[in-house]
């Protein structure tokens, strides 16, 4: 799938991935393209840039965790970040149904 399509969804992939608690940055890569079948796969470029307008956002925090030597930021959803992720949800039926009228047409009346 063109690393385009993702654009405009991004925030809720992150905050979606995120409803079921914490993880870290590439545990949310791995969540996002598992949940697809592949179909998606986020670049480091991109989603840590978004996780951090997010954090700024109020919709998520972060913490650091240690992983045997080595330390990795964790992100999870904040009370406002699961009122994002609701909005979020709304705007994609909206969207979809949307486009969906247009792309398949019901019988003509």
């Amino acid at each position: 799938m063109r690393g385009d399509a993702v654009r405009g969804h991004l925030d809720g992939l992150l905050l979606s991935v995120l409803e079921t608690g914490p993880l870290h940055g590439y545990a949310i890569i791995a969540a996002v393209q598992e949940r697809s079948g592949g179909a998606l796969e986020l670049r480091t470029g991109t989603m840590y840039p978004a996780l951090n307008r997010l954090e700024r956002l109020g919709l998520l925090r972060s913490s650091w965790q240690s992983a045997g030597e080595r330390r990795r930021r964790c992100y999870e959803l904040t009370d406002a970040g699961r009122r994002g992720l609701a909005d979020e949800r709304a705007a994609w039926r909206e969207f979809t149904t949307a486009i969906g009228s247009v792309l398949q047409p019901g019988p003509a009346t």
